[in-house]
């Protein structure tokens, strides 16, 4: 791809090297009296003066842990031992090309287009869909409205998933966007009410729709950002292709298992994200990504 020196996007929050940690719900206004009297007794100093050395020791700021006690659900954010490599900083100002590209592309197709958040995190983060680690991969949350990626998940994709190349990088960032897209046209709120309403076999079937139609976006995303960048390059519509063959649930659950079981599958099959991918890419025609009513995935 031929990203090098395009626009970054202002979109983007840094929180490679931060630990964040929810804080629940806050400190019931009736108990807050009795544990200032506890803190501020003989024995109450003691404790406090451990806890601050202790957190000193552990390299953890104590008024960030205060912070995140006492902040009514908010989280806090602790700092931990990072140095991001020459690698990491290209990737991340891969991501935030890619991500402002996707604006373009959306504010000329969506109108009064609500531009989406890209979170950078290492490790572990805190999202108001709750705590994820870099295990749980790329995600949406619809609740803040902000995608979450651990860089490492491309290191991931070319060496575990046999999924290398910039452009099936971009594909992952374009799906997510994709699933901001379903937010902001209320679909993501439609699929979400039926959940306890119908079985989970029945919901994950929707789950599977709503996951490929954000693979038709990003196709939708790849079709208009070409007419009008350019970036893509000979080769890259396959490594797109390869990356949605690469993370079917058929294909992950026969690595993982050695067996497949189609009623627990939440994204789709390989051939149905590399089909859905194609044909947005193939049209650019948001009309044509109803994966809901189609009879055929």
């Amino acid at each position: 791809m031929k990203w090098e020196g395009r626009r970054r996007s202002s979109n983007v929050e840094d929180r490679r090297g931060q630990r964040g940690t929810s804080g629940g719900g806050g400190i019931n206004p009736m108990l807050l009296a009795p544990l200032l009297r506890m803190l501020f007794s003989k024995t109450g100093l003691v404790i406090v003066a451990v806890f601050i050395g202790g957190s000193i020791l552990l390299g953890v700021n104590p008024l960030s842990l205060i912070g995140g006690f006492l902040g009514g659900g908010q989280g806090f954010t602790t700092e931990v031992n990072y140095q991001s490599s020459p690698e990491d900083d290209r990737l991340a100002e891969f991501c935030s090309v890619i991500l402002a590209d996707t604006e373009t592309v959306w504010n000329q197709l969506i109108e009064n287009y609500r531009e989406p958040t890209l979170v950078l995190f290492s490790g572990s983060v805190s999202s108001a869909c709750g705590n994820a680690s870099a295990a749980t991969g790329p995600f949406y949350c619809p609740a803040d409205e902000k995608l979450y990626i651990d860089l490492s998940f491309f290191q991931e994709m070319e060496q575990r998933l046999n999924a290398p190349g910039d452009f099936a990088q971009a594909y992952v960032i374009a799906h997510e966007v994709g699933h901001h897209i379903q937010k902001i046209m209320g679909i993501t709120d439609e699929v979400q009410q039926l959940r306890g309403k119908i079985s989970d076999r029945e919901y994950n079937q929707y789950s599977v729709r709503l996951e490929l139609q954000a693979d038709f976006l990003a196709g939708v995303w790849a079709h208009h950002s070409q007419r009008v960048s350019g970036m893509m390059e000979a080769g890259d519509l396959e490594e797109g292709l390869n990356a949605a063959n690469a993370i079917g649930d058929d294909r992950l659950q026969k690595q993982a298992t050695g067996r497949v079981v189609p009623d627990s599958f939440t994204h789709g099959t390989s051939a149905q994200r590399m089909r859905w991918f194609k044909k947005g890419f193939d049209t650019g025609d948001l009309s044509q990504g109803d994966t809901f009513s189609s009879e055929t995935l």
